[in-house]
């Protein structure tokens, strides 16, 4: 199996063995529990603006690009019918799995084998590319790009994935949170109550 140097060598550089707390952070920042308040302070702020109605249109939305996100990444990584279509797209193993590559620190090997592309970054993108746009606030747009980039380098930190991975998924994740961008819209419009 070919490797891609950079990916390789950048993988390296950001993953290392790091003490035992930052192991759990790593663990904690990776999850859905940690991220409860984030999702409420979402939902205050869509509600503030659009009322009960933008907050139903944005959980559809969120959950139509997120799910789209996550099966998307899927098809890429578990063994099955749709994985042999694409022989020439590079399916390769998660880090913690690959042979070659030195000093990885692995915190947990309870994944899959396959990690080409990270659903973490497609489904975490997608989220906040649209509660970016969604609520237009200028904090809240870098609140959403630091919780990105913090999930996404959790699962390098936890040798989940390859930057290579993490920059498919991403780009799964905008194209997910396009597309719930435009259905919220859709349903909403760009009326909000001031």
């Amino acid at each position: 199996m070919n490797n891609v140097t950079w990916d390789w060598a950048l993988f390296e550089l950001l993953n290392f063995d790091g003490p035992t707390w930052l192991d759990s952070v790593m663990v904690a920042i990776s999850g859905v529990a940690m991220w409860i308040p984030l999702y409420l302070l979402i939902i205050y702020m869509v509600w503030r603006r659009y009322s009960w109605r933008g907050v139903v249109a944005l959980l559809v939305a969120v959950g139509l690009a997120m799910g789209a996100a996550d099966m998307i990444a899927g098809i890429f990584k578990h063994s099955g019918p749709l994985k042999h279509v694409w022989e020439s797209f590079p399916v390769r193993l998660r880090p913690m799995f690959t042979e070659g590559l030195t000093d990885v620190s692995v915190v947990s090997t309870k994944h899959g084998l396959y990690g080409t592309v990270s659903a973490h970054a497609a489904t975490i993108v997608s989220l906040a590319l649209l509660c970016s746009v969604v609520v237009q606030r200028k904090w809240f747009t870098v609140l959403m790009t630091v919780v990105a980039i913090a999930v996404c380098y959790s699962r390098i930190y936890l040798a989940c994935h390859f930057p290579q991975d993490i920059l498919l998924g991403t780009a799964v994740g905008i194209v997910a949170g396009l597309t719930g961008v435009w259905l919220f819209r859709r349903v909403v419009g760009e009326k909000s109550r001031g």
